[in-house]
């Protein structure tokens, strides 16, 4: 047996097709993606599930070798016929004119906030002015798009008012295509024609991109006959950001937080989710209310968060918006984190009106100072959330009333038949001096020994 400790969680991939199986065991192809559930007695074995199949089994250590995260650089591109600034005469002397339906995408000069596309065709150089407006880029306005990939990909399978379809992209010098680099990194780069879509469950808004805000949709699905949710961000630089960020979650392995399973680049940034399917934390409190929530389930709930947070916090990860709605819940009531590695681009603390400021701590909105402890703030307002049974915070009370009164000391009072206990470890975390807030560590320490009656 191999000397390879995997820790719960870990993502591995199998090194050989395994199909002569002994009692117990997972079948296994070369390629497949398992998750380490725990370690067996006997070294090098341990139970693992099957992220395609759903199957668990056993395994041994020497069959698989774990997933390695994704790297992104700052040349990695959604987008590498992009050039940005540029002028008409730069991109003529960058494109070849012999060479038909050779293209890239510059920003206009002459019209500010507007792009052209350049197209070769018939030994010229072609600029196409794409408006902006309304929210849309159009060339002509017979065909209106909410982003450049979207006009890119129509124009590559229809010529429309174009001289030409497009055919060959113009790389930008140093940019990588995000899909032939993700490729090499084996086991995240799934296969679109892999995927079935399903009904909306759910959207995101975050900041940033051609148009100042940007939703994603989040549907359920199946890949390759496994329940999924799937994140589709179509905006150009909100995916581009978070093609980054989504890194970050390559990196994380917590039982608290969502499984992120893989990338998806079609036409856009898919990310591809474990399914949680009681869904997030603030509808499951409202459908079911206290009759049907024991106090000890919510003191499960409260520590399965402060676990995950306590992850984050030592691996020095701020999540900046901690909350009731990005708590999910799986199919066995556990309480799991999600965009823990995306949050750092969905906010824009210049616009009070878009931040979530009932769960956001004084220093971050006044001062931008986002730390462990502004979530641990947050954390604070999530608890009140759990035991109100899904009230919003502070009610009755606009933001900015609540941006006032905070300053000015005023904390929510304890909901209804909330414990005592739990209410001073919310109050705790409300102190307006970030180093008198607990660490998570303490957090979970504390929930641990209100669960056990010490």
């Amino acid at each position: 047996m191999s000397d390879k400790v995997l820790l719960p969680g870990t993502q591995c991939i199998a090194k050989v097709d395994h199909t002569k199986l002994k009692p117990q065991e997972l079948k296994l192809q070369k390629g497949d993606l398992v998750t380490i559930v725990s370690a067996c007695q006997e070294k090098g074995l341990y139970r693992a599930y099957h992220n395609a199949s759903g199957m668990e089994g056993l395994l041994s250590a020497s069959s698989v070798r774990i997933r390695p995260p994704i790297k992104v650089d700052s040349q990695l591109s959604l987008m590498p016929w992009f050039h940005g600034a540029l002028s008409g005469t730069q991109a003529v002397e960058l494109l070849n004119a012999k060479e038909d339906g050779l293209f890239l995408v510059r920003e206009s000069a002459r019209h500010p906030g507007d792009y052209v596309l350049c197209v070769c065709h018939n030994g010229e150089i072609i600029h196409y002015r794409i408006c902006y407006q309304g929210g849309k880029l159009s060339i002509d306005m017979s065909q209106t798009f909410g982003n450049l990939i979207d006009l890119i990909e129509y124009y590559t399978t229809q010529q429309g008012v174009l001289s030409t379809k497009l055919i060959k992209p113009k790389t930008k010098q140093g940019a990588k295509s995000a899909e032939q680099e993700l490729a090499k990194v084996s086991g995240w780069l799934l296969n679109f024609q892999h995927l079935t879509l399903g009904n909306k469950i759910g959207e995101g808004e975050f900041g940033g991109g051609r148009t100042l805000y940007c939703f994603s949709d989040v549907l359920q699905g199946e890949y390759m006959g496994c329940p999924v949710a799937i994140k589709i961000i179509k905006c150009d630089v909100t995916a581009q950001n978070f093609l980054a960020e989504t890194a970050t979650m390559t990196k994380l392995q917590h039982k608290n937080l969502v499984n992120l399973m893989g990338v998806i680049l079609n036409n856009g940034l898919y990310l591809v989710m474990e399914i949680m399917s009681k869904g997030n934390l603030v509808n499951y409190l409202r459908s079911r209310g206290r009759n049907k929530i024991p106090p000890m389930q919510l003191l499960q709930f409260s520590l399965d968060i402060a676990h995950g947070m306590e992850y984050l916090e030592g691996k020095r990860l701020v999540h900046r918006d901690l909350a009731a709605r990005n708590i999910l819940i799986s199919g066995k009531e556990e309480a799991k984190i999600s965009d823990f590695g995306l949050s750092k681009s969905k906010l824009q603390p210049e616009d009070l009106s878009r931040l979530p400021v009932k769960w956001t701590a004084p220093e971050a909105l006044q001062h931008n100072k986002f730390s462990s402890r502004s979530d641990v703030w947050s954390f604070g307002v999530l608890l009140w959330e759990m035991y109100s049974y899904g009230r919003p915070p502070y009610p009755k009370m606009s933001v900015m009333e609540v941006l006032e009164v905070v300053q000015k000391g005023y904390r929510m009072e304890s909901p209804e038949n909330c414990p005592p206990l739990i209410y001073n470890l919310m109050s705790s975390c409300w102190e307006l001096d970030p180093g008198k807030r607990p660490t998570f560590k303490k957090i979970r320490e504390k929930l641990e020994k209100i669960l056990t009656g010490q």
